[in-house]
């Protein structure tokens, strides 16, 4: 299975149209997209839509800049599955998520991000293989030292009890493509930066 994940694509028509023709040419599976879909919920058209046409099935979490409910919308406006609090199987892979992060124009405490990755965590807990979703990156790593952005500790604290395979994360611009481990798991900020994933 292979796997298209990227973030922060704040509604950049023609990133991605690029993105969906990244996606037909490597063959990938699905299409992750790790929060900041919009530019402080302004504008949701031609998001998912081009991944629709190309035929991708499309898993996002929601970002900092979009509400909850946004993502709601656009999960239902496109058939698409909006990870926030819950996760699916998907050839024996299990996927889950929480969306949000804190500053922005729609923070998500900590707290409630703990309490969804749990909720998330519980509807793929049986698949041995795990990629978590998140917007925000985790406290404690490079990401939050060289960008000198916090972390989330919720995150983090998810991380270290789930120990998924990948986390796939964004919010960190400047950071993006950068990778690095927490314990087993392989943490890549994917923000303005596409990763394609085979497992």
């Amino acid at each position: 299975m292979k796997i298209l994940a990227v973030s922060d694509v704040h509604a950049d028509q023609a990133f991605i149209k690029r993105l969906a023709a990244q996606a037909v040419k490597e063959n990938v599976d699905l299409v992750v997209l790790a929060g900041d879909l919009t530019y402080a919920d302004q504008s949701a058209e031609g998001i998912i839509g081009p991944f629709k046409q190309a035929g991708k099935k499309v898993l996002f979490v929601h970002g900092n800049h979009e509400s909850a409910a946004t993502g709601d919308f656009l999960a239902e406006l496109y058939d698409s599955i909006h990870l926030n609090g819950t996760g699916i199987i998907h050839q024996g892979i299990g996927i889950f998520g929480a969306g949000g992060a804190s500053p922005g124009p729609f923070p998500t405490s900590a707290e409630d991000q703990y309490e969804l990755l749990n909720q998330a965590h519980e509807s793929v807990k049986s698949a041995l293989r795990k990629v978590m979703v998140v917007h925000e990156h985790p406290a404690g790593t490079l990401l939050e030292k060289k960008s000198g952005y916090p972390g989330s500790w919720a995150v983090r604290k998810a991380v270290e009890k789930f120990q998924p395979e990948i986390l796939f994360c964004g919010h960190v611009h400047e950071l993006g493509g950068i990778e690095e481990m927490i314990g087993k798991t392989r943490v890549i900020n994917v923000a303005k930066t596409p990763k394609i994933i085979q497992f």
